[in-house]
């Protein structure tokens, strides 16, 4: 019997041709995105006098709860508009390292306000940060503004009415993360609908930390990607349901291990997914706090399941066929897509 260790995050090697193959991300939250060294240098600003060796320690958890515990810890050094600018810069700096031509990024707009924070002035470091990246790196990106369902469904609704708000400004959708277990998807439906009505794409985090019941409530607020998607498969019927729309599912590997929501990668049901023709994607989540890569992501399914170079083309193409860029740019990055393969 082999005695070769399973491969992780950390140790995946990826190929050439996953290092060259272009790619898109869907799901990455911008705050999980800041590294250590990053928040350590953003705590200096506020006279924190956060080391980095503190700072490391906070990216150190056992479960999902001690996970939500962290990213607390991370927002609540994120403070200024120029701070927001700094960290979506070095976004966007490593998705060009990484080969991604495109993003959909998670900004916890509902942390924000319930900090009571100014979140006007904070957008518009967002925006710097995304013109400078854009023109430096190439890389395109659009933000999902996130509730955060523990919070209720009023903070919910103040949070879509910001991305209303801000629509014009590439803002394209929303979405409500945080756990699970503390808020059904039913509680949003009158959001979602107030989303909807005013031109607002859907997502929803769901079956990540909860069963299947969950992924159903994000189908009836008519979510058009499901975030995590975990434990679809404990019911035939959604993933019929999910095989026959094409829904895209925004798989994320090393976060449902870090989050002990998936006890072996071995256990993962991406394979099962993808052979049963569910439209799934790779993506980071928190790529910082989960100490990984989009790159290291694909290497780890590649190693793990035994994609293919053509299966893992395949699902970097879903990513961009799933995006909510508007069709003509979409047909664009679509065609270098195929150029770069």
């Amino acid at each position: 019997m082999s005695t070769r260790a399973t491969p992780t995050a950390s140790t995946a090697s990826p190929s050439t041709f996953i290092l060259r193959l272009p790619k898109a991300e869907l799901h990455l939250h911008l705050e999980g995105s800041v590294e250590p060294a990053t928040l350590a240098e953003i705590s200096q600003r506020h006279d924190d006098q956060l080391t980095l060796e503190e700072a490391e320690a906070l990216y150190r958890y056992a479960d999902f709860t001690g996970f939500i515990m962290a990213f607390k810890a991370v927002t609540e050094r994120l403070r200024s508009p120029e701070d927001y600018e700094t960290i979506t810069y070095k976004l966007m700096k490593r998705l060009r390292n990484e080969n991604v031509l495109h993003a959909e990024v998670y900004v916890s707009v509902g942390v924000c306000l319930w900090r009571k924070q100014d979140f006007d002035s904070i957008f518009e470091g967002l925006e710097r940060g995304r013109e400078r990246g854009q023109r430096d790196f190439g890389v395109s990106l659009l933000w999902i503004f996130d509730a955060v369902r523990q919070f209720g469904p009023e903070a919910a609704q103040r949070v879509v009415e910001k991305a209303v708000e801000f629509k014009d400004r590439n803002v394209v959708g929303i979405g409500i993360g945080g756990d699970e277990r503390q808020a059904g998807p039913e509680l949003f439906r009158d959001s979602y609908q107030y989303a909807a009505d005013h031109g607002l794409r859907l997502t929803a985090h769901a079956g990540e930390t909860t069963g299947p019941e969950s992924i159903w409530g994000a189908l009836n607020l008519k979510a058009e990607r499901i975030g995590h998607g975990l434990n679809a498969g404990q019911d035939r019927e959604l993933m019929a349901e999910l095989v026959e729309r094409q829904i895209p599912v925004e798989i994320c590997l090393t976060s449902n291990l870090e989050t002990n929501c998936c006890q072996r990668i071995e256990d993962h049901p991406l394979k099962t997914y993808f052979d049963l023709g569910v439209m799934v994607t790779l993506n980071t989540d928190d790529p910082a706090m989960f100490h990984t890569s989009l790159n290291r992501e694909y290497a780890l399914a590649q190693q793990v399941f035994g994609f293919s170079d053509e299966q893992l083309r395949e699902i970097a193409r879903n990513a961009f066929e799933a995006s909510f860029l508007p069709a003509e740019k979409k047909v664009e990055l679509l065609n270098r897509f195929d150029a770069g393969i």
